[in-house]
């Protein structure tokens, strides 16, 4: 399909370019990394039992793994965003918080195809337990295959097996701001998603279900997201109440 017969793709990519260039996205090989905290009110929040070892859950994905709007686990990026920072802006905060003995680590980028995340693998589950493997908007954004992007996220879980993580995929979120034209690619890589998951035996969260707006499929619903392109803080706990470790 042309570029020409899809009028919101090339606005759409124009502000993730400039956005992410604000940004310094995908500065270095590995990218951001950073351990997700609870902030002072939640002290103690998610502490392990004691004598019982804490879990690490290596966070691999774009924006709406690092926590765009409000959170970027790159300090330059949380310098920009100023005093709207909210450390609640991400998914990882509020699982953190619920399951007992569980910590992230957030290697979400800004902006980032599934074959430059893919390219951090490694660095994000150093040592880690578990890896939760995110991706495809921008691909989708960009005007990438679906299919390419699905043998992106089966390529990382392959890599995540063999290195003996318990790994989880989850779906690619509804994108209010490129709502029609992306709706049929976004279902389209979801169920590759699924069949990924089925054929390597690892849970796909269902994050696209979960924020979907019943009265308008095909988009966040109102109040679950603060930019039409990524969760609001609400929206991420929400997705954070169907994530389930494996």
């Amino acid at each position: 399909m042309h570029r020409r017969s899809q009028p919101w793709a090339a606005p759409a990519l124009a502000a993730l370019l400039l956005i992410c260039l604000a940004a310094g996205c995908g500065g270095g090989d590995d990218g951001p990394m950073e351990e997700v905290r609870l902030g002072e009110s939640q002290e103690g929040a998610g502490e392990p039992a004691k004598g019982k070892p804490e879990t690490l859950v290596a966070a691999l994905g774009d924006s709406i793994t690092a926590g765009s709007p409000l959170y970027d686990p790159d300090s330059a990026v949380r310098e920009s965003i100023g005093s709207s920072l909210d450390p609640r802006s991400q998914y990882e905060y509020w699982v953190q918080r619920r399951l007992s003995g569980v910590r992230f680590r957030n290697c979400g980028v800004f902006g980032e195809r599934t074959d430059q995340i893919a390219g951090r693998l490694e660095g994000c589950a150093d040592g880690a337990d578990v890896l939760v493997i995110q991706g495809g908007i921008n691909d989708i954004a960009q005007l990438r295959r679906v299919k390419a992007a699905a043998r992106n996220l089966r390529g990382m879980v392959v890599a995540g097996k063999e290195l003996r993580l318990r790994v989880a995929l989850v779906e690619v979120l509804p994108w209010n701001n490129g709502y029609p034209g992306a709706g049929r690619k976004i279902l389209r890589l979801n169920r590759l998603i699924a069949d990924i998951g089925r054929d390597e035996e690892v849970p796909v969260f269902p994050w696209y279900r979960t924020l979907d707006d019943p009265s308008s499929s095909g988009r966040m619903k109102a109040g679950w997201t603060d930019d039409g392109n990524h969760p609001s803080v609400a929206g991420y706990r929400r997705l954070a109440d169907v994530v389930e470790l494996p």
